[in-house]
């Protein structure tokens, strides 16, 4: 069996990566370095093994790139975001006779992750969703405080001024949901998906509010109920409970959903707003707060085949789905809410993921002690192609702002959006 010379593998590597316009520099692991073309970022893709070659064969595969990339023979040295968005621009290794036979001269091997979750039962049945969640939530608090801070508040932050910190800017996020929601003291609120308890407990401090959090992780549970017991007298709790299970309480003045929806799935998504219409009294609001995929052909990096599906959804967030906001509307009003406001946050949360991605890669040492090499870098790359991604228009966040119509069809909105804003 004839085993191919190192000089071998760089002369396909070469074949495969040369022109045309490669924008980021390549760097081999025998010391030698593939330029790029043109303007470059500062930093740039390392191949530690010809084992990583493989996700340079065309058809190249987002599943073999993520894959290598978590096994650590793929690496980005220096400007992360810059790198990965040169990638995106990349036309892509061409397909010729010539790198057709590089691909097929098996010189590279497949690397598996063993990071994939083991759900069992029928997709988005309540136990398997539950499952998911905890896979992704359950990890290590301590590794999420690492990226996010002390708040935990891991949804897209509000960057209302350009030199805000990232605290400023959840703090601002946090804010503007509440005005949108117009709460008052003494309303009932109800957060879906509650998280670490970032929204209920800005909630209950700055106006007074009751009600209830729900979430479906026990990490979340447990930090949640505590930064509630550490406030002064309330009336507000948080319960381990599933949006299908809201039937069991009266209806809440205001209802709050942010970043819960991605785990939802299309084919449930009329299911959920008409529990979000039931939980909701007549002439309260609801604010959903989601990431959806934008209508076009532009992938994150378009050479790429997602075949093997998506990494992201295998790796990072189980079952999860990103749905056009058409749709999410459209579902809405099937439901019978009636669209008040519609906002776009696209730009501040590419800006809110690098950060959390520049945190992340500065104390990177302290995450693979808590989580493990191969998850440490797994979240690294979900955060920064996540980033890219919103940076370059293929995905984006909306803030939907419902109403459920009351007999009189009055809803608490205010004419112009102006009081939303002052002063964030």
């Amino acid at each position: 069996m004839h085993t191919p010379r190192m000089s071998d593998t760089t002369s396909a590597l070469r074949t495969l990566l040369g022109p045309p316009s490669r924008g980021f520099e390549v760097a081999l692991w025998d010391g030698s370095v593939l330029p790029a073309v043109g303007t470059a970022p500062k930093g740039r893709l390392v191949l530690k093994s010809p084992a990583a070659a493989e996700v340079l064969a065309p058809p190249a595969s987002e599943m073999r790139a993520a894959e290598a990339f978590t096994a650590g023979i793929l690496d980005i040295e220096g400007d992360t975001l810059g790198v990965l968005e040169a990638a995106a621009r990349w036309p892509g290794p061409p397909v010729t006779a010539k790198t057709v036979a590089a691909a097929a001269s098996g010189w590279w091997k497949r690397v598996h992750s063993a990071l994939a979750p083991k759900l069992q039962g029928r997709r988005h049945s309540q136990e398997r969703d539950r499952s998911a969640v905890q896979y992704h939530y359950d990890v290590s608090d301590d590794f999420y405080r690492l990226f996010l801070g002390p708040s935990l508040v891991y949804s897209c932050a509000f960057f209302a001024r350009a030199d805000a910190t990232l605290e400023a800017a959840q703090e601002a996020k946090l804010e503007l949901v509440c005005r949108k929601l117009d709460l008052k003291p003494g309303e009932r609120l109800l957060d879906v998906g509650c998280g670490w308890g970032g929204l209920i407990t800005h909630a209950v401090q700055r106006y007074g509010v009751g009600g209830l959090g729900i979430t479906l992780s026990e990490h979340q549970l447990a930090t949640a109920r505590a930064r509630l017991a550490a406030l002064p007298a309330h009336h507000m709790e948080v319960r381990a409970a599933d949006y299908r299970q809201l039937g069991a309480f009266p209806a809440f003045d205001k209802v709050a959903s942010v970043g819960m929806m991605e785990h939802v799935g299309s084919e449930r998504l009329d299911a959920y707003f008409e529990a979000m219409f039931r939980a909701v009294r007549p002439g309260g609001l609801f604010l959903n707060h989601a990431i959806a995929v934008l209508p076009t052909d532009r992938k994150t990096i378009p050479w790429l085949s997602r075949k093997d599906g998506g990494f992201i959804r295998s790796y990072i967030f189980p079952d999860s789905e990103l749905i056009p906001v058409a749709r999410v509307a459209e579902a809405a009003e099937r439901a019978g809410f009636e669209v008040r406001d519609l906002e776009s946050l696209r730009e501040h949360y590419a800006e809110t993921l690098a950060h959390w991605l520049h945190r992340l890669e500065e104390r990177f040492e302290e995450a693979v002690a808590l989580v493990g090499a191969e998850r440490a870098r797994a979240w690294r790359l979900y955060l920064a192609s996540s980033s890219v991604a919103f940076r370059l228009g293929e995905i984006s966040v909306f803030q939907l702002l419902l109403v459920r119509p009351g007999k009189d069809g009055r809803a608490d909105v205010p004419r112009t959006r102006e009081r939303w804003y002052a002063a964030l």
